[in-house]
């Protein structure tokens, strides 16, 4: 996490987009832009772009669970209380240090986890609710990410023709599609394919996140969606509507048309997405 001056600093060119999708009456989902350093946090709109040269980025998307409406209050805490360790982890990483991105990470999940536990268990219309969270912190030349429940993040590389997955889907239909014994159809079709094995709040005990880094340079793309979004929109015709956005003007906000599209084919649950590019 040593931080060495580049000579031509990186950018980041961002979007955002959610819905409630056709038969939901509100939306769960919540999500998240950062840009930081070690004095301040500043909270971005739904799309813009900036440099990578002085301060660090933080993107988050969540699903939040629970009666009534306490998903949505669920998924709202979870990505509002990520300003909680990032300034301090700027400053070390500034100064050489080595804090261990997993350990913040895996500090920040936890704390997020404990307070979900403690407001679903204060009220009763909040009883039990959970969320799912996906995040990405960019700095020059890496994104680090933590995960936990089956919101996902995806990585399509400088001039590649497909994506890939860097989270795993905490449910037992993600579990077996990994290990090959359902197809990527029949797992998208599985009744029980949003049954969550782990997720942030409600009954957990403990929270066990998945952390990991990639090294990422100009032309790469991030994509951080929850479920919605992937049940209207297979990986060939996001990758489609990624390059689109890097070869046209027109498409400001690659996110928008990701959800819409989604929407349009599916649309059962809520769809959100976030689009990050190196630029």
């Amino acid at each position: 996490m040593n931080r060495s001056p580049a000579k031509k600093p990186a950018k980041l060119k961002w979007s955002g987009w959610t819905d409630c999708g056709k038969f939901r009456p509100n939306n769960e989902d919540s999500f998240l832009g950062l840009q930081f350093d070690a004095r301040e946090i500043f909270r971005l709109g739904k799309f813009g772009e900036a440099s990578l040269e002085k301060t660090d980025f933080v993107f988050a998307v969540s699903d939040g669970m629970g009666g009534a409406r306490a998903g949505e209050f669920a998924s709202r805490i979870a990505v509002e209380k990520i300003t909680m360790l990032l300034s301090r982890a700027f400053l070390h990483s500034a100064l050489g240090l080595q804090p261990g991105f997993s350990d913040v990470l895996t500090e920040l999940f936890d704390r997020i986890h404990r307070a979900l536990v403690f407001v679903g268990g204060s009220y009763e219309e909040t009883a039990g609710m959970q969320a799912t969270l996906s995040l990405c912190w960019f700095m020059p030349g890496w994104m680090y990410f933590g995960h936990i429940g089956d919101s996902r993040i995806y990585h399509l590389p400088k001039q590649k023709k497909t994506v890939r997955q860097l989270t795993q889907d905490d449910t037992h239909i993600g579990w077996l599609l990994r290990n090959g014994q359902i197809s990527d159809y029949e797992a998208r079709t599985h009744p029980r394919r949003k049954a969550l094995q782990k997720a942030l709040g409600g009954g957990n005990q403990f929270v066990d996140p998945q952390v990991g880094a990639v090294a990422c340079g100009r032309g790469d793309i991030f994509l951080l969606c929850t479920d919605g979004l992937t049940e209207g929109i297979y990986d060939n015709q996001s990758v489609e509507l990624l390059r689109a956005s890097q070869s046209s003007k027109e498409m400001s906000n690659p996110a928008q048309r990701l959800v819409e599209t989604s929407v349009k084919n599916s649309g059962h649950d809520n769809t959100t997405a976030l689009v990050v590019e190196v630029v």
